[in-house]
């Protein structure tokens, strides 16, 4: 279990150190309230501590605002709540009203003796332990929830909502992005002839191959942000934030190609006998027009590529 000590008494935080170390746990040390905050707010998910041992009385910041600041930080995570014991050195019933109110668990005296301190600590490491099983549980939740269930890719509504906040972000910093729209081609003739579990397989199949330009695209670009999402059907969307023209268009290539590589058969796609693919996209240098317009531009480009045969890259 991962530990964090605020204490400003060097010599107490050594003894309690020692302490804790010797049952086992891993402890790390903030001096005062201020830095144990700065430290919650930047430590990676993986690196957070399992327990938080707050003493009251600290200079710069005291234990309750600290913890009511870090409460705060916890209201905008998707993880689970952090415990937080205070350490006091008295044990009256308002230092305990005051330290619930303050978000904190439980608190313990600092001159408990070995007994009490390790059976708190056992207490603890059973609610640090069911704590991680539901912080995963939730975790697995919410990939579920974001998720197609059929093609695994994410889903029209995480898709909304994650491309909201990309637009927002490129929209602050004037950076461009891009926009495509895929669609199979004669999709209801492939059902009709081959049946719907064929055709699911079809979208599946589809559905891996932009994937897969997508995942090359973001090993050559780490944390571009670029992602694909089932639109509906058997249409698909590939948002692409802060990328240029360049890789736009090579992307949209690339993507009609690995649909055709395929080579899925399709008798009832007269023009080509294979599944093929459509590609409508819109790509704008600075990102400070209205979104909606931006779908109806790459939706309007898809039908444009529907009638100039299938098959091929509509961008402008």
């Amino acid at each position: 279990m991962r530990i964090l000590l605020v204490e400003d008494s060097r010599a107490v935080a050594a003894v309690m150190t020692m302490r804790l170390a010797a049952f086992g746990y891993e402890v790390s040390v903030a001096a005062n309230g201020e830095i144990a905050v700065a430290m919650f707010a930047t430590l990676p998910p993986d690196l957070m501590p399992d327990l938080i041992l707050m003493d009251v009385q600290m200079p710069v910041m005291n234990g309750f605002e600290a913890s009511a600041r870090i409460r705060a930080i916890e209201a905008t995570r998707d993880w689970a709540w952090t415990p937080i014991v205070f350490l006091t050195a008295s044990s009256s019933p308002d230092t305990l009203v005051t330290a619930i109110e303050a978000g904190g668990d439980d608190f313990i005296v600092k001159s408990a003796p070995e007994s009490v301190l390790r059976a708190k600590m056992k207490a603890m490491t059973r609610i640090a332990a069911l704590r991680a099983r539901l912080s995963v549980a939730n975790r697995l939740l919410s990939e579920q929830a974001s998720r197609d269930g059929l093609t695994g890719l994410l889903n029209r509504r995480h898709m909304d909502l994650t491309l909201d906040q990309a637009w927002n972000a490129v929209c602050g910093r004037g950076q461009p992005f891009g926009l495509m729209m895929i669609d199979i081609d004669h999709f209801k003739k492939y059902n009709d002839h081959y049946g719907h579990l064929a055709g699911d397989d079809c979208l599946c199949t589809v559905a891996k191959a932009l994937e897969g330009v997508v995942k090359r695209f973001n090993a050559d670009v780490p944390d571009s942000g670029v992602f694909v999402a089932r639109y509906g059907g058997e249409e698909f969307a590939v948002v692409m934030p802060a990328v240029s023209s360049g890789a736009f268009h090579a992307t949209a290539g690339a993507i009609i190609d690995a649909v055709r590589s395929l080579a899925v058969p399709h008798e009832r796609n007269a023009e080509w006998g294979i599944v093929t693919a459509s590609l409508g996209g819109v790509h704008v240098e600075r990102a400070d027009d209205d979104l909606v317009a931006l779908f109806r531009t790459a939706d309007a480009r898809l039908y444009r590529a529907k009638e100039a045969g299938r098959n091929c890259v509509v961008l402008n």
